[in-house]
């Protein structure tokens, strides 16, 4: 048994244990360093004395696998145990369980994959969704359908969500469950500014970490944004003192290199650990009283217009600031040194936004399709996934030919479905014609999966090379899953053979004058590294690549022989057209085609409408709307909607602009003219895009966000839903007079910004708060306004005056 400790959550166990048992759901909050990871499970599972065990096994989920690994060997050494004794262990690579289990600690994205298979949970009493508040896409998948299981079948499970954050309301309300909240141990924190430069964020934050060591005590924990920024600023701090060295912490070390960031560092000794957000708040590692944080993130988003999954750089968000600093007080008084200017923090966004309204969501329809349910909707969400990004899905699953035209799984869907890998490399295995060339798919997914494995080079031969060398346990581990998706068969074929076979929108062709730009057959554009091994290769058939639309870079790819791309492709003749912006015209092709990729090409004199509408189409969808000149209505549409959903929550749907673009086929093409193409005018775009709403939403986004707003004076006022006050008004201060009451959109939900202009109609005051402003900042604006327009009504109480538009000569006689 665990003895009692002196942790913060300790005396809420008893209250903790009751609360589950009496409502079968709970939410804890309790920020880092409180205790709730390791002695929650232990108190459920009656291995604190004096606590009884649930009938079955506790399971508790953690959304990466270095925290799983953590958690679980702190609380079998508290029982004074391995892992895989009492407390379990559960990865994709790694499984240490015994029949003595009665504590499993487990990857959110494994357990998605065992309620599949087992939607009773037989033998499980408890599942904790720890650090619920990263909001992974896994998690919300795997609280959706573990509430669906609670409600069909097994009303006698328990649900606990636990946050290292105290904004608990929305995940309380979803779950109708109560809330115990924990206080930390923290102690107080200094906060140093050092502003923002314009160095590369490594330099800066290695001259901030040479600071630090030399001003500060205690080991320092250093946040930056990803593994590429560690190395570097891992290389500029070779010139520290004696007694200090550098560790990075990322998800692709071993194990041991991972071990030695978190371990304390020997007496006499500092340690530097430069860590991605994985150190925010599942970890603890010993001896830290300092923080250096660039105040980056680096988040996952889909990428419609080229379908890939786009790593971007990000300000991290105000609570993932805020945990970050308080790393340096878990044990004493810490310092914490932001690389950027203190009025930056009023800006930033409260909380990330969560990972399924900016994901590639084709991994979970898949999931729900083996679940048997086509409509996501019916589940219960903590946020509803977008409707654009399903139907993307669907569309992705569906030219897998994991989905039938009707939705449902097909014969090769239900063996995607049961692999633990992205569809893309799900459908490479379940697409193979042999059992050798299923093997093969299998260690091309394994590597994929895994950065690092193999070698960094982008050549997939080089690195199908290097990977079958390597005899490392996360390589073995690999290899051991890889026979699992695939059988025991010896790897056969050509690896580029396959992947053209399996995505033909892969095959790309190097540009005329370019050794490292190419086009995809699916009409995305790629780059190679500069030096890479491949970049002379005519063809080649992609395996990765990462970047948005225009700027994608190809990770890995394998060289590929043309008569083996026209063997297994033969070229299409097609009319073709091209969109020319300068000129809004068209400019109409006949070619001979692979794909996108065009072999030859003869012209053609104006193309039939419906070439036009597609060419138009496509190119909204690959340059955006204000290339193709729709910028503005699209904008403000977009801004609309942002308010209303900012309003109103989940009732309004807040799309993104690839979004829209992604999906301008359905909503736009109809307002391009029958017959004969025309270039839409803003009115029609609009309407096209409230059409896109359905009713009544297509009447109700006027009603709640109206163009224009009627003033005292009897002029109706624009409404400005672009600018950075939006939604703004502007009008002349005398338009204004006898209003007492600020003007609002969206029901009353929303205040409208007034922005009053001078005579000249040059800005003059801001405010949100009309009453407030006549009863205060009026007095001196009027005080200047008088000496500069004399002429012009400037009353002592302008909010019973009356308002008149303009100034006629018989007033300024007056």
């Amino acid at each position: 048994m665990a003895s009692p400790t002196d942790l913060p959550i300790e005396p809420l166990l008893a209250d903790i244990c009751e609360a589950v048992r009496m409502r079968r759901r709970l939410v804890l909050a309790a920020p880092p360093g409180a205790g709730k990871t390791t002695r929650v499970p232990l108190a459920l599972a009656g291995l604190i004395d004096g606590f009884k065990a649930l009938p079955g096994k506790v399971v508790m989920l953690e959304p990466r696998r270095l925290a799983a690994r953590m958690a679980a060997e702190r609380m079998a050494a508290t029982l004074g145990e391995k892992t895989g004794g009492r407390i379990g262990l559960a990865t994709r690579i790694e499984r240490k369980v015994s029949k003595d289990t009665v504590v499993e600690v487990i990857t959110d994205g494994l357990f998605t994959r065992r309620l599949l298979a087992d939607p009773t949970l037989e033998g499980v009493s408890a599942v904790i969704f720890d650090e619920i508040h990263e909001r992974s896409l896994n998690a919300d998948l795997g609280l959706a359908l573990a509430l669906e299981t609670q409600a069909v079948f097994r009303d006698d499970l328990h649900l606990i969500a636990m946050s290292a954050t105290l904004d608990t309301e929305k995940v309380a309300a979803k779950l109708d469950a109560p809330v115990i909240e924990s206080q930390g141990r923290q102690y107080p924190v200094e906060t140093k500014y050092l502003g923002r430069t314009r160095e590369r964020i490594e330099d800066q934050m290695a001259a901030a970490i040479d600071k630090a060591v030399r001003v500060e005590t205690g080991s320092i924990l250093a946040f930056l944004p990803g593994a590429g920024e560690i190395r570097r600023t891992a290389e500029r701090l070779g010139s520290l003192p004696g007694g200090v060295t550098v560790h990075p912490l990322f998800g692709a070390l071993s194990p041991k290199e991972q071990d030695e960031a978190v371990q304390p560092a020997p007496d006499g000794h500092r340690k530097v650990v430069l860590a991605t957000d994985i150190a925010e708040s599942a970890l603890t590692i010993d001896g830290v009283h300092v923080v250096v944080d660039s105040g980056l993130a680096r988040v996952p988003e889909f990428d419609p217009a080229s379908g890939t999954q786009v790593l971007r750089t990000i300000r991290a968000a105000r609570a993932n600031v805020d945990q970050r600093r308080g790393r340096a007080g878990r044990l004493g008084p810490g310092v914490c040194y932001r690389l950027w200017d203190e009025e930056e923090t009023r800006g930033l966004i409260a909380a990330p936004s969560p990972e399924i309204l900016n994901a590639d969501l084709s991994g979970l329809m898949l999931s729900l399709a083996e679940w048997g349910e086509d409509d996501p909707y019916r589940l219960t969400w903590l946020d509803a996934p977008p409707k654009g990004r399903i139907e993307a899905a669907r569309e992705a699953l569906t030219a897998y030919g994991a989905l039938d035209g009707a939705g449902k799984l097909t014969a090769r869907g239900k063996r995607m479905a049961a692999l633990p890998l992205d569809p893309n490399y799900a459908s490479l295995i379940a697409s193979a014609d042999t059992e050798g060339e299923q093997a093969l798919a299998a260690e091309i997914a394994a590597l994929a999966s895994e950065p690092g494995i193999g070698g960094s080079s982008a050549n997939l031969l080089d690195r199908l090379a290097g990977f079958r060398r390597d005899n490392s346990p996360r390589a073995k581990a690999l290899k051991q899953q890889a026979r699992r998706w695939a059988g025991n068969a010896e790897a056969t074929g050509d690896p580029a053979i396959l992947l053209a076979k399996a995505w033909p929108g892969q095959i790309a062709r190097r540009r005329d004058g370019s050794q490292t730009s190419y086009l995809l057959a699916n009409g995305r554009a790629g780059e190679l590294a500069a030096d890479s091994a491949l970049a002379k290769a005519q063809w080649i058939v992609v395996a990765d690549m990462v970047g948005a639309a225009g700027r994608a870079r190809i990770t890995l790819a394998a060289p590929i022989a043309e008569q083996d791309v026209l063997a297994l492709h033969p070229p299409v003749t097609a009319e073709w057209a091209s969109f020319e912006p300068a000129s809004r015209s068209f400019k109409g092709r006949r070619v001979k085609a692979i794909g996108r990729i065009v072999l030859s090409e003869t012209p053609l004199p104006q193309p039939s409408g419906d070439v036009a509408r597609a060419a138009f189409i496509e190119f909204v969808q690959q340059e955006g709307f204000e290339a193709a000149g729709l910028g503005q209505p699209v904008q403000t549409f977009l801004s609309r909607l942002r308010l209303l959903h900012e309003a109103f929550g989940e009732d309004w749907p807040a799309p993104s602009e690839a979004e829209l673009a992604a999906s301008a086929d359905d909503w736009l093409a109809p307002s391009l003219g029958g017959g004969t193409f025309r270039m839409p005018s803003d009115g029609a775009v609009l309407n096209a895009l409230k059409q896109s709403l359905g009713w009544p939403k297509a009447q109700e986004i006027d009603d709640l966000t109206p163009s224009s707003i009627p003033l005292p004076c009897g002029r109706n006022a624009p409404v400005d839903y672009l600018d950075d006050n939006a939604p703004l008004v502007e009008a002349k201060a005398q338009e204004l007079f006898g209003l007492t009451r600020q003007p609002t959109i969206a029901g009353g939900r929303l205040p409208v910004t007034l922005q009053l202009l001078s005579p000249a109609g040059r800005p003059i005051a801001v405010t949100k708060d009309i009453a407030g402003f006549w009863a205060g900042g009026y007095r001196d604006m009027a005080k200047d306004m008088r000496a500069q327009y004399p002429k012009h009504d400037w009353p002592d109480d302008p909010a019973t005056a009356k308002p008149h538009a303009g100034m006629t000569k018989k007033r300024l006689g007056k």
